[in-house]
């Protein structure tokens, strides 16, 4: 093999050989469409013509195949998220009760903006309490909209999960039914226009925690404080808007408050009660 260049005739040690047309070119003419390769170009259509009508029914078939795959994964991706977060609403429904109501009040106000009459028939009415006495409790789950439905669900989200870990979730259920019943009746003596909204429940239980844990800090309006001040704040605000024209519930929320308060320092006390019980019976049997 010669090693002169067949385009411009230079020499080299180790030249190269088109694999297509067998001729031999420098490292400045070594690639095909640098020497005007013919045979690569011949066999490059002919490649392609004689593939054309035999692989474009496979590569159809291939692109099919892709795309059903992917179709089915992301359908099953899609089928198992889906029952991965059912199973998760579920399991937090009969472990949280915080979580519970949250969802329950969801589904209400979907169920309000869907079916005509169903906050009329569920509301508190003050003149219709005796008519209709499951109304004390079927108010909390009505919200008037979205702003009330997501502010008030927030509060229980954070305050009301953490009560559930400290005193467990029966007497949660108790703190956050009598409060949101104490503050139904509370309303019902002052107040004329029907009522909606957990915000009475949810006072209870930000006040029973308020109380157990005085020094937890919170941000009100973005401002960090102890929750005990946080609470005393709520309730003179409360407290200076009754009989205000804004349409907002205060004696409900103060009524709730109350309880929360009561509720929260009869928790206190058992539990040091129960302390004191153990660390007698402790000290008595060594």
């Amino acid at each position: 093999m010669t090693n002169e260049c067949w385009i411009c005739g230079k020499q080299e040690a180790m030249p190269y050989k088109c694999r297509y047309c067998g001729k031999t070119y420098c490292s400045d003419h070594r690639l095909p469409e640098q020497h005007g390769c013919t045979s690569f170009n011949e066999t490059v259509q002919r490649g392609f013509s004689d593939t054309q009508g035999r692989n474009y029914s496979q590569n159809a078939d291939t692109e099919k195949l892709i795309k059903n795959m992917l179709k089915n994964t992301a359908k099953h991706a899609a089928k198992s998220a889906a029952i991965g977060t059912f199973d998760r609403i579920k399991r937090s429904m009969f472990t949280s009760p915080s979580m519970a109501i949250i969802y329950v009040c969801v589904v209400s106000f979907f169920l309000e903006l869907l079916i005509s009459g169903y906050v009329g028939f569920f509301q508190l009415s003050p003149s219709l309490l005796l008519a209709r006495p499951w109304t004390i409790i079927t108010h909390i789950f009505l919200h008037a909209n979205l702003t009330h439905l997501f502010f008030n669900m927030l509060v229980l989200f954070f305050f009301g999960r953490e009560l559930e870990r400290r005193v467990g979730n029966r007497v949660f259920w108790n703190v956050f039914f009598t409060s949101g019943i104490v503050a139904a009746i509370g309303y019902t003596l002052t107040g004329t226009g029907p009522m909606i909204g957990a915000s009475g429940a949810i006072y209870g239980v930000f006040a029973c925690m308020a109380v157990l844990a005085p020094e937890m800090r919170v941000y009100v309006y973005f401002i960090p404080m102890r929750i005990k001040y946080a609470l005393v704040l709520f309730g003179l605000m409360d407290f200076l808007l009754i009989g205000s024209p804004d349409m907002i519930a205060h004696t409900a929320h103060l009524s709730g408050l109350f309880v929360g308060v009561l509720m929260g320092m009869r928790i206190k006390k058992a539990s040091r009660s129960r302390r004191f019980d153990r660390a007698h019976d402790y000290y008595s049997q060594r």
